[in-house]
């Protein structure tokens, strides 16, 4: 194979290439500086991650709950939105408000004013992902709405009753938030990401065509504008921006004013077509997208999807492709500013354009991956922060990982130890990141004092994760029998549940662990699989092989929609050892 291939004019290394290169996954490998600077003596725990030679990561704060996206105020208040719901399985968060104002009031690395402020999980609220600062107040989502509050004369946090921008936004299906941008003008963006992964009639089943015309594009799938200044506006079809983005996340603005996004490329394209794809092909496509969004611009979901591959956009199996070479109604669609290995989740991305770290990075794209499931049953991508060159809307430079070491131990949705969620920059150019499953937020300083220093990548986290690996359970889980035989169900045996288990964690191709988690105490999109509370059916062996045959369709209480068998060619066999194994790390406490 050919190790390069060309994108936007720049060479670039193949997805099996890329993948297969430590930490430099993207558009080749990065350009060296002739001499890096020294690394500092930095002050502060880095908190478990790497970032590049000359700067330095510190904990901001932490246990704060499902911290998402951030925004800094003009005086150095930090402010952040977190998330509830089911997405987290409906656990309960942290009392108090979902939004947060933070600030390092004595100088030092660490916040020392933490307040919460806004709904609380008590009032019936779930809190949201986008915040956003703007003329004297803090826009925040909050279901479905986009409220502001004015910002305080004194203390951090906001004392007024919300005044609301935006309401009526809808809340269902696979992409329930609305995170936003606002640009110096006053105009309001704001992400409506897909209710499904494909505009399926069944969404994420197998071999099920994709619905024509696709009415779901009325009202999700793009980009909505409205006025920040003007309040009480209700949402509908008429404000629609931009169209084809299944799940946009991240906005920013260029120094030009240019308005860039991400795109969360689709899912499960051999799990929902295997006679179209391979297993390789669905770990590796479709490209995570940065986008540059224009009024009226067609990015192409649901009917093309960008190849990372081949670098170019090809037509949805579910609308008549072939498993990636017919291009169709594709050709005229508009493909992305860069692309990125797949399942990787872009949830927040900003255009760095302070001045504290060194020029080379001033105009580029900072991109924070939360990291992905579908990559099962091949090892996760993603969990990192990723710094992109750009110049002029277009790509200047091979991406890097930028952050490094976030999961922890266990690069596996439902492990990991933190997700990279948000990002933001405060007035001295210094980087915010959040993550939403240890509620950390980490800050980022460059220390190094060369500001003609050259773009480099984040050590491996190595040694991090063994010193991390103290205070982490282990991946087997922490349960009090963990080691010992599992019991066994009627009728099955111990070799029957040991194969069940291999199944499970990958053999043959399954996919379980990725959306159930390596310990089957479930993620964001699978359920707890270990605390034999059934859903579905009464939990027995012939229950729990019907569920695998048939799928879940319509899930109850989580994200993920499963296909017959979670997408794998098993047999009866193997689904018959699956269902076993599943049985017998349900009842391990009984046993």
């Amino acid at each position: 194979m050919n190790s390069q291939t060309k994108f936007a004019g720049k060479s670039t290394l193949t997805a099996a290439t890329a993948l297969a290169t430590t930490l430099l996954l993207g558009f080749g490998a990065p350009a060296q500086s002739q001499a890096q600077p020294a690394q500092p003596a930095c002050k502060g725990d880095a908190g478990g991650i790497t970032v590049p030679p000359g700067f330095c990561a510190s904990v901001f704060a932490d246990k704060l709950g499902h911290v998402r996206q951030m925004a800094v105020a003009p005086d150095g208040v930090l402010y952040a939105n977190t998330w509830s719901g089911r997405y987290y399985h409906n656990d309960t968060p942290p009392a108090g408000g979902f939004l947060i104002a933070l600030q390092a009031a004595k100088g030092a690395g660490q916040a020392d004013k933490i307040v919460r402020f806004g709904p609380t999980f008590a009032d019936g609220d779930h809190g949201g992902t986008g915040v956003r600062v703007y003329k004297g107040y803090v826009y925040a989502e909050t279901n479905d709405r986009i409220v502001r509050y004015k910002l305080p004369a004194d203390g951090i946090a906001p004392t007024t009753k919300p005044e609301t921008v935006v309401s009526g936004m809808p809340v269902t299906g696979d992409h329930p938030m609305h995170p936003f941008g606002i640009d110096a003008k006053g105009d309001l963006y704001v992400d409506l990401g897909t209710a499904t992964n494909s505009c399926q009639s069944e969404n994420r089943m197998p071999n099920v065509p994709g619905i024509k015309p696709c009415t779901e594009l009325k009202t999700r799938g793009g980009t909505w504008r409205y006025d920040a200044n003007k309040l009480n506006q209700h949402f509908s079809p008429a404000e629609r921006f931009d169209t084809g983005l299944r799940n946009g996340e991240g906005f920013s603005f260029d120094a030009a004013g240019n308005l860039i996004g991400t795109q969360h490329g689709r899912d499960q394209l051999w799990e929902n077509f295997p006679r179209l794809y391979t297993q390789t092909q669905g770990e590796n496509e479709p490209a995570e997208e940065l986008v540059h969004l224009r009024r009226g611009a067609d990015f192409g979901w649901p009917e093309c999807y960008y190849d990372y591959t081949q670098k170019k956009l090809v037509l949805a199996p579910e609308y008549g492709g072939d498993g990636g070479k017919k291009v169709g109604v594709c050709a005229e669609k508009q493909e992305p500013i860069a692309a990125f290995p797949a399942h990787w989740a872009p949830n927040d991305m900003q255009i760095y354009l302070g001045n504290e770290f060194p020029t080379a990075y001033k105009g580029g794209a900072f991109i924070a991956f939360h990291g992905s499931w579908n990559r099962a049953p091949g090892p996760q991508g993603g969990y990192n922060i990723v710094f992109q060159p750009l110049a002029n809307d277009k790509v200047s430079g091979p991406f890097i990982v930028f952050a490094d070491g976030f999961a922890g131990p266990d690069k596996q949705p439902g492990r990991a130890l933190h997700r990279p969620g948000g990002l933001a920059f405060g007035p001295d150019g210094s980087m915010y990141i959040s993550d939403d499953i240890g509620g950390r937020i980490w800050k980022v300083t460059y220390q190094g004092g060369d500001k003609a220093a050259k773009i480099a990548a984040a050590a491996a986290p190595s040694a991090t994760l063994a010193a991390a690996s103290a205070n982490v359970p282990p991946p087997e889980g922490i349960h009090p029998d963990a080691g010992k035989p599992l019991p066994i169900p009627p009728g099955g045996s111990p070799d029957q549940v040991a194969l069940g288990e291999q199944i499970f964690h990958g053999a043959r191709g399954g996919t379980c662990a990725g959306c159930h988690g390596t310990d089957a105490m479930g993620s964001e999109v699978g359920s707890n699989l270990a605390d034999n509370k059934w859903t579905w059916g009464n939990g027995s062996v012939q229950a729990i092989t019907r569920t695998i045959e048939s799928g879940v369709p319509k899930p109850k209480d989580h994200t993920g929609a499963m296909p017959p068998m979670g997408g794998a060619q098993l047999s009866q066999a193997d689904v018959a050892a699956v269902a076993d194994y599943v049985w017998a790390i349900s009842h391990r406490d009984a046993h």
